[in-house]
């Protein structure tokens, strides 16, 4: 697996990249900050951080335990017969990790030969600035899909196209970040990953 994530991340040659995790390490983490923290000693922004993650947790926990399987997608994803690796660029605090990355790891699972690691964002800046969504944003999460060589094969981010366009309606509209916050994600508990399972299957389709 070390072998494998070394090649992954040769796209990151000029990139320092700090600590990688698996899924279960990266949720232990969060789990773990929430375990250790005194909300009332946290300051403002570790204390916003601490309700995203304590939220997010509920969120990513939900979609594993409700999470069904789109017999497409699985078929496609058994026909792949070389190593892959799926990186994820991700934060704890983050809803839309939260409401998307569970799905791609519960998919990563109906075939050994996919691998999955994950990064943080605030620690690997050079990295997700490989990825800018439309242009000069860092945001996430970012999902990059790598072949047994290290070649790139695909990459999704950082919410589907339609809650994407629903959030610049909202803005366009006067909605402040906490309402078109809400209104996203009434539309993700909503959707169950509807949309994102289509765009997910467009991804396996092109591999």
């Amino acid at each position: 697996m070390e072998f494998i994530m070394d090649k992954a991340l040769k796209t990151f040659s000029k990139s320092k990249i700090n600590k990688i995790y698996s899924y279960n390490e990266y949720i232990r983490e969060a789990e773990k900050f929430i375990e250790n923290s005194n909300s009332r000693d946290l300051s403002e922004q570790d204390k916003i951080y601490y309700d995203y993650t304590k939220i997010n947790l509920q969120r990513s926990s939900r979609i594993e335990k409700t999470f069904k399987p789109n017999n497409e997608i699985v078929e496609l994803l058994k026909k792949i017969d070389t190593s892959q690796t799926w990186l994820f660029i991700t934060e704890a605090w983050c809803g839309d990790s939260a409401q998307n990355i569970p799905y791609f790891f519960e998919y990563s699972k109906f075939n050994n030969n996919i691998k999955v690691i994950l990064i943080l964002r605030d620690s690997n800046i050079e990295a997700i600035d490989n990825y800018f969504t439309e242009g000069n944003s860092r945001s996430i999460p970012k999902i990059v899909f790598f072949d047994s060589n290290g070649n790139e094969l695909a990459r999704w981010g950082s919410r589907p196209k339609f809650a994407q366009d629903l959030v610049q309606q909202l803005k366009a509209e006067g909605y402040t970040k906490e309402e078109f916050n809400k209104e996203l994600h009434t539309w993700y508990a909503k959707n169950r990953g509807k949309e994102l399972e289509k765009e997910i299957l467009e991804i396996f389709k092109s591999f």
